[in-house]
């Protein structure tokens, strides 16, 4: 399940059950003649019911989806007036569901943010209307639950960073790894036929790593990618990203970066390759094939078999070389 579908479905539940709590608060207190807050509590119900409405539609968009901070603003807004303004016991349990509300739909920071006014607001509006203790126990339960909650939103969330990154990056080098060059990749093409910007990738090989496996071991071998990268992500620019295909291979993506500009970078990776004396290895070889993006490039498959080509080529020329191979010229 992709993180889009899971927010989506994650949004859409916590939406549907805040409707029913809130629901059944308004039909309690038609129930027992508080018609103020029966009001009360079937407008926030109809708010939560159209955010559930808004997170279908948007469910393609739903991280970057801008309309669950109004809705969640108008809902907490509308019980802060009512926590002012009425002259209603027990209204300030409301907003526990909220908080979770807060905290579950919005960025951590936002929910919060918001959650913590929201708290400090009907904690003062307590202070006003009811004897101390009493203020005082009620207060301390929202921000106890407040605390719990951000807590263990903060605690999901960096999970699931690490997750992420344990996924998409090397143990050994620390660059990111093939699975999610593919993507990148096909991102960075959709940008560059959107834009007309160029694009460019570099392919780069270790020689002889299956001679440095045997003299120096594995522990010899992955120490060399690991401080190869090191010194890579030195030489590549902001915005660059620098991939491990395999135990012997890397492989750059460089946005907005023309022919000439990628035969420069190559040409500065293979001298700081080569040039540099490797720790209990010393000298290396490496090979670097590059192109840049065609008319006909608007996969993946292309760029990265034309770049791949390019770096056997410049094996073959000799060792420590780079080669250029062309695309078809863009049409302007």
């Amino acid at each position: 399940m992709t993180e889009t579908r899971l927010r989506t479905w994650t949004h859409s539940a916590a939406y549907a059950l805040a409707a029913v709590f809130i629901g059944a608060l308004a039909l309690q207190n038609l129930r027992y003649g508080f018609y103020p807050l029966f009001y009360l509590a079937s407008m926030m119900a109809t708010v939560l019911f159209v955010g559930l409405i808004y997170t279908l539609i948007s469910r393609r968009q739903q991280l970057s989806a801008p309309g669950h901070l109004i809705i969640l603003s108008l809902l907490n807004a509308g019980l802060v007036i009512s926590s002012l303004t009425l002259e209603a016991p027990g209204i300030s349990h409301w907003a526990m569901p909220l908080l979770v509300l807060n905290l579950t739909i919005l960025p951590l920071r936002r929910g919060l943010g918001l959650s913590a006014l929201l708290v400090a607001t009907v904690s003062i509006s307590l202070l006003f209307r009811h004897p101390f203790a009493d203020a005082m126990i009620s207060s301390s339960g929202l921000g106890l639950m407040l605390a719990v909650v951000g807590l263990y939103i903060w605690g999901y969330d960096y999970m699931a960073q690490s997750a992420q990154n344990l996924s998409t990056t090397d143990p050994i080098t620390g660059a990111h790894n093939a699975r999610f060059l593919d993507e990148t990749l096909q991102k960075e093409i959709s940008r560059a036929i959107a834009t007309g910007h160029p694009l460019s990738v570099a392919s780069i090989g270790l020689s002889h790593a299956e001679e440095i496996r045997d003299l120096h071991g594995k522990a010899g071998l992955q120490n060399l990618l690991k401080n190869m990268t090191e010194r890579l992500f030195e030489t590549i620019r902001t915005g660059d990203t620098l991939y491990t295909i395999n135990e012997s291979e890397f492989f750059l993506i460089l946005p907005f970066t023309p022919e000439e500009g990628v035969r420069v970078i190559a040409e500065r990776i293979r001298r700081n390759l080569i040039e540099h004396d490797w720790p209990e290895v010393g000298k290396i070889s490496v090979s670097l094939g590059c192109t840049t993006r065609g008319n006909g490039d608007t996969s993946t498959y292309s760029l990265r078999s034309r770049a791949t080509n390019a770096m056997e080529e410049a094996n073959t020329r000799g060792a420590n070389s780079a080669w250029f191979s062309p695309g078809e010229p863009v049409k302007a």
